[in-house]
């Protein structure tokens, strides 16, 4: 089992591209399965949960292909085999349930293991059965599997979902697309991987309004074919990556960066006194004179602060000036990440889904282990401003969505190495 070893090393400076976005893709790769004819995906991100989603789609009888060195995924789903998403491979991720909605829509029938629970909280499949059972879709759970049939097709219908769920919107619009008549979906999450998702589906010959808001049309066609989409840029990876000279000093540009796509971030980078200049090649991030500012943050859907950049940013508060307190209102147990940190000795203090984080001088270098993605990625950006040595083990959760991390900062000037245990 790898680990990662970051040694403080001072200011960061230089350049690090953005990779495609690791959730758009994973949505957009199961849209193969609305059509018998190609879709192809550039810019896309080489991750692990990549090459999950690629062997649950070839399970179902899809070709996948990846080329150019893994950047273009080449799909199609003109010979489906099966209809059933197995548990041994639906357990390694949760984007496997958006394979539902898709199979739904096209084979009329779809059956698909539970994913199971998740490191960070329940995130569960309600959302999505209501909806699709709004469009006329028969489900019922067997033996952890969701057995779902449209026996007359799915038709078109007004729904308004609990909670502004990714995932639910995500499935609930792709089975829209083959649905009869005209499905228009409230409260429906506002996310630029739903929308860049939307723009595919266009692409592919859906007729679609209202992407970016909370209520999006569909009005259902009786097919779609083939398109070539590049996958959106990763706001997250874009975000942790702003705040790797926030939390060393120096200034690092993201190339490809969009300052729409983390806008409430970026408000606060600037509140805690950190400089975030939109370029002609993506964004530009420093760290202004002394030690940074603490800020409180409150985890909110899009457009608000993403719970995807909460390790992150609290790493970053570790070593601000003054107290901040985090409120995590997405995902229960989402704060695996304060008792590591407290190893290097930060000073933070956790009830229930608030943790208040008193900024300390330096933090200091120690054996740290990784609890889930954006945990482990948090410690490495601790360990870019400690004193010392820092340890990360368990760092195959950081190949599920960050390409060559070791690569990108040592780039920038970080002393930072993967070694084999």
């Amino acid at each position: 089992m790898d680990s990662i070893i970051v040694t403080g090393n001072g200011p960061l400076n230089g350049q690090i591209p953005i990779a495609g976005a690791k959730n758009a893709c994973l949505t957009l790769m199961p849209a193969t399965l609305l059509s018998e004819e190609p879709l192809t995906l550039t810019n896309a991100p080489r991750l692990s949960d990549i090459k999950t989603m690629t062997t649950l789609l070839q399970s179902l009888g899809a070709e996948v292909s990846q080329l150019q060195d893994g950047q273009v995924i080449a799909l199609s789903s003109h010979d489906l085999t099966s209809h059933t998403a197995h548990y041994d491979i639906v357990r390694k991720m949760r984007a496997s349930n958006l394979v539902l909605g898709p199979m739904l829509a096209r084979l009329g029938q779809a059956v698909v293991s539970l994913p199971g629970g998740c490191a960070i909280g329940a995130r569960p499949m309600d959302l999505h059965i209501t909806a699709l059972e709004a469009l006329g879709a028969e489900i019922e759970l067997k033996d952890g599997y969701l057995h779902a049939k449209a026996p007359g097709g799915l038709k078109g219908a007004e729904h308004e979902l609990q909670f502004a769920s990714v995932g639910a919107t995500e499935n609930t619009v792709m089975a829209a697309t083959l649905a009869r008549g005209t499905t228009v979906l409230k409260n429906a999450a506002r996310e630029p991987e739903i929308v860049d998702l939307v723009h595919c589906l266009r692409k592919m010959g859906a007729q679609i309004d209202g992407e970016g808001t909370s209520t999006i049309t569909i009005q259902g066609v009786e097919r779609l074919h083939g398109a070539t989409h590049p996958v959106v840029t990763d706001r997250i990876e874009l975000g942790t990556y702003m705040i790797a000279p926030a939390i060393a000093g120096g200034e690092v540009e993201c190339l490809g960066g969009r300052l729409d796509l983390v806008a409430a971030f970026a408000e606060k980078l600037d509140e805690a006194g950190i400089s975030v200049e939109e370029t002609p090649r993506g964004i530009k991030v420093a760290r202004r004179n002394g030690r940074v500012r603490a800020v409180n943050v409150t985890t909110e859907v899009f457009p608000g602060f993403p719970t995807d950049l909460q390790a992150q940013m609290m790493a970053l508060m570790c070593t601000a000036e003054g107290t901040s307190v985090l409120d995590e209102t997405i995902f229960e147990n989402r704060f695996m990440h304060a008792p590591e940190l407290m190893r290097m000795g930060a000073r933070i203090e956790v009830h229930g889904g608030t943790a208040r984080v008193v900024g300390v001088d330096r933090l200091k270098g120690a054996p740290v282990m990784a609890t889930d993605l954006r945990a482990s990625v948090s410690l490495i950006l601790a360990g870019l401003a400690a004193e010392g040595d820092t340890r990360v083990s368990r760092v195959y959760h950081l190949d599920r969505g960050y390409e060559h991390v070791v690569r990108k900062l040592r780039d920038v000037g970080a002393r930072i190495e993967r070694v084999s245990e």
